[in-house]
């Protein structure tokens, strides 16, 4: 029996030193996620207004709303190595300073194209962010907790959500509409992009304050610094074995230091794949759609109070997000995203054959009778089943399946994917729901269907394992 069974069992409660430690350090790392989250939707108030102030067709709009999101594949991409290299630390200060210049720029924009630059520029940011921070929440988070610390990443990029279109809202209503001057000669949806210069702030100050990942120390030989740190984070009789096993894992790690990502498997690894799969599934069932459009969509079919409606959406997404953080380390990774794709699927499949009633079409366009309500509880169904499942599980499950040696640029590869794959569904929107929004909502449910099926086959449970170990059920799975 190692010495580790002797840890009492509420060691690592909200209540403890350890537990409070790693909490703070997992909340202060996820503020990267609520940058994510915040970015992600404050276009959403605004896009109406840049629409009509550029004399945009849906094309360009639909290209201004996402081109920040091949900035954040790109970032995405980047951050691993820099991290392998920099430190994650000096990481995430990076992306601060991008996000930064984005708000700024954004706000004070004079052209579609330099909107669309700096849009860009932030997603650098944001790429980075939505990569560090589930790997630095790991990498110093107990096993017994992972999974909920894991989870704060997705809680924080809800939370980011729901800031931007509440503050969306708020603008809006002082100003009496989106277009309208605000303040300093700034019409309202300018200021919504410049509030994001506080949550960068934050964020870079951060990044002075926290600890470096102490798995990062142990690779760069700095083990004593290390060994402070995790006596911070696990109790004394089960540090002497954690710092050990991790030494002889980046040990092992350091002697096949030219293993890449690369595989037999379309080029690249197996378990490299099943990251970037996940990543696609959880953007192709359509949740950004909500977030980044929902506003122009429930005017469009003539529902008053459309902002406050998102708000609501939004509330709805952070609420079930707790949901999960309290059910992912007692019930398991696996039976939730199951259960996720289900509801998905059916809410989707909803919407769908509610806007097959829709009349008119374009800005004339209205769901009549009983058809607008079922819309709107469907797209909240939908929140439901996205933010209790596949919003959080994906970045625990990121953070927990690729071995230690290429961990950081795995997340990268599976993150800026998960870009492309948002991108691949925020710039065709505007175009395919003029098109058809039955076969739209459609093509997501199958996304969702199809979702279930790969989690039924292809997951295994990670539940209460090391991280050492949990990658190996992957490398298992493939033997067999």
């Amino acid at each position: 029996m190692n010495s580790s069974a002797a840890i009492p069992a509420d060691t690592f409660s909200i209540r403890s030193p350890y537990g409070k430690r790693a909490i703070g350090l997992a909340v202060a790392a996820a503020v990267g996620g609520f940058l994510f989250g915040f970015d992600s939707s404050v276009v959403n108030g605004a896009v109406e207004s840049i629409q009509s102030d550029f004399a945009l067709n849906d094309f360009v709009t639909g290209l201004v709303v996402a081109v920040a999101l091949l900035g954040c594949a790109a970032g995405a991409m980047l951050a691993g190595s820099l991290a392998d290299r920099w430190g994650r630390l000096k990481v995430m200060w990076l992306g601060a300073i991008l996000f930064f210049v984005n708000s700024v720029g954004a706000a004070l924009a004079f052209s579609v194209w330099d909107l669309a630059l700096w849009r860009v520029v932030g997603g650098l940011g944001i790429g980075i962010a939505s990569v560090i921070a589930p790997a630095y929440i790991a990498e110093v988070a107990p096993r017994q907790i992972r999974g909920g610390l894991a989870s704060l990443q997705q809680l924080a990029i809800t939370l980011g959500i729901f800031t931007a279109l509440l503050s969306d809202y708020w603008l809006e209503d002082i100003a009496g509409g989106a277009d309208n001057v605000l303040w300093f000669g700034l019409e309202a949806w300018r200021w919504m992009f410049l509030v994001g210069v506080v949550p960068a702030a934050v964020y870079g100050v951060l990044s002075f304050t926290l600890p470096e990942s102490p798995r990062y120390l142990i690779a760069k030989g700095r083990s004593d610094e290390a060994r402070k740190i995790y006596s911070r984070l696990v109790p004394e009789v089960d540090l002497d074995k954690t710092m050990n096993e991790l030494i002889a894992a980046i040990k092992t790690d350091q002697k096949n230091a030219n293993v890449s990502l690369r595989g037999k498997a379309l080029g690249l690894q197996p378990v490299v794949w099943i990251g970037i799969i996940l990543s696609v599934f959880q953007q192709f069932v359509g949740i950004n759609v909500i977030f980044y459009y929902s506003t122009s969509l429930w005017n469009s079919v003539g529902l008053t109070n459309a902002p406050l409606i998102s708000v609501v959406t939004s509330v709805t997404n952070v609420l079930v997000t707790l949901v999960a953080i309290f059910l992912v380390d007692r019930v398991g990774r696996k039976p939730i995203l199951l259960t996720g794709s289900v509801i998905m699927a059916i809410s989707l499949g909803a919407m769908a054959v509610s806007f097959t009633f829709a009349e008119g079409s374009g800005d004339d366009l209205s769901l009549p009778g009983v058809w607008a309500p079922v819309a709107i509880v469907a797209a909240n169904l939908f929140v439901v089943g996205f933010g209790a499942s596949w919003g959080p599980l994906v970045w625990v499950l990121l953070g927990e399946i690729f071995p230690n040696r290429i961990r950081a640029k795995a997340l990268g590869v599976a993150a800026g994917a998960q870009w492309i794959a948002n991108f691949t569904i925020t710039m065709t929107f505007p175009a395919m729901s003029t098109w058809s929004l039955p076969l739209t909502y459609g093509m997501y449910a199958l996304f969702a269907a199809l979702s279930f099926f790969f989690v039924l086959l292809r997951i295994p449970e990670t539940k209460g394992m090391e991280l050492e170990q949990s990658e190996t059920l992957f490398a298992r799975k493939r033997k067999e």
